[in-house]
């Protein structure tokens, strides 16, 4: 087996990362939208809690792949 093809799985995997990152990023962002949205006090709090909660959880997941997808460039020669 070659360098080039470990090197070649690790850049794949950091592709998916990549794009799980955009997509929750973007999941992340349309939330906060939509809780900006309710502060006009037309939202019962238990469902702005939950959308809170749903952003914390978003934005704890992308820490979680930005972190991953650090580890796997390291382990990128140069």
């Amino acid at each position: 087996m070659t360098t080039a093809q470990p090197e070649r799985a690790v850049r794949d995997e950091i592709l998916s990362v990549d794009a799980e990152l955009a997509e929750l990023r973007r999941v992340s962002a349309q939330l906060r939208s939509e809780i900006g949205h309710r502060e006009d006090g037309a939202t019962d709090p238990e469902d702005l809690a939950a959308a809170i909660t749903s952003v914390e959880e978003q934005e704890a997941l992308i820490g979680v792949l930005e972190a991953r997808r650090e580890r796997l460039l390291a382990r990128l020669p140069g």
